[in-house]
């Protein structure tokens, strides 16, 4: 089965640096400002660190938890120097943004017999389905066979944006006039993917806030239908969510989660915001791996994320 995680390309870092470019001038700087040379370890310094990771938007209960665990390497006597902290407080991100891409609770079972179907959920504006388009372009390179799903049947034009991008991609999209029933697009498209031996599905769907039970309902509804169409579906449920929106994307995150079994982030916009350190906060409050990180407006510009990667990138 074509792996949906691809490993980072050789200019993952230059493009994730692009992407937090914004963050990494205000939390770099000040990270800098304070964590330089021989200066001592002391009560204060901790606190400047405090305020520069809350400016990030990393969020009150993760800040708290950093400098918890940098606190009692300092009362051990193994963190006396600024330099040295820093590398801790690096090694502390890394292991936050890690540990939910380990996990076995969120991760979909690759043994999971084709088609692979993936649903990408999403408030209206975030770019759902543009992240469409770029993820089907992605897996097509990977030599994986695609097929695209409009089952956001309300937004206008919904349906032809998502057919203007598998055209870019060059993937088929399955849809229905507009206003028809979502679940019922999505029992044709995985009904097509099982009758042409198409290795993955992807489904676009209303974009819909996770306050709307209503919406919620029917997003049920199309999960319903898939895993009566094909045993197990959907494998993935990708939540797209747009980094500017900093705690509030936070919030959707964890309602969404909630609600819809969201296995995976993929985040938007972060070349736009200041606060790309939402990455850590969904990461440890959620428990949610980030899979890709938008970095730009073309077809390309989507890339797998990488912890390391990530965190280098903010320092860097």
């Amino acid at each position: 089965m074509i792996s949906l995680f691809g490993k980072p390309e050789p200019t993952l870092l230059e493009r994730l640096k692009s992407s937090v470019a914004k963050t990494r001038t205000e939390f770099a700087a000040r990270v800098e400002q304070i964590l330089t040379g021989d200066r001592p370890v002391d009560p204060e310094l901790l606190k400047q660190l405090e305020s520069a990771l809350l400016s990030a938007d990393i969020g009150v209960r993760t800040t708290r938890e950093v400098l918890a665990a940098l606190r009692q390497q300092v009362n051990e006597h193994k963190l006396t120097e600024a330099a040295a902290l820093k590398q801790a407080l690096k090694q502390e991100l890394v292991n936050i943004v890690s540990a939910p891409a380990s996990g076995n609770g969120h991760r979909p079972d690759a043994s999971a017999p084709a088609p692979r179907v993936l649903f990408v959920v999403g408030v209206n504006g975030t770019g759902k389905t543009t992240t469409i388009g770029k993820l089907a372009s992605r897996l097509k390179s990977e030599g994986a066979t695609v097929l695209l799903c409009a089952a956001d049947t309300f937004r206008a034009a919904a349906i032809e944006q998502l057919e203007a991008w598998g055209r870019r991609a060059g993937v088929d999209v399955v849809k229905q006039k507009s206003g028809a029933d979502p679940s019922a697009v999505v029992f044709d498209a995985l009904s097509a993917a099982r009758s042409r031996s198409t290795d993955i599905v992807v489904v676009d769907t209303a974009g819909r806030l996770h306050t709307k039970s209503n919406l919620m309902a029917e997003l049920d509804k199309m999960k319903r239908t898939a895993s009566k169409v094909i045993p197990g579906a959907p494998h993935d449920v990708l939540l797209v969510l747009d980094a500017t929106t900093g705690q509030n994307g936070l919030n959707q995150a964890r309602e969404f989660w909630s609600h819809a079994g969201v296995t995976g982030i993929v985040l938007t916009k972060l070349d736009g915001t200041a606060k790309g350190g939402i990455v850590i906060a969904i990461a440890r409050e959620l428990n949610l791996p980030i899979r890709f990180v938008g970095t730009g407006e073309q077809i390309g510009d989507l890339v797998p994320f990488d912890a390391q990667t990530y965190v280098n990138s903010l320092f860097e």
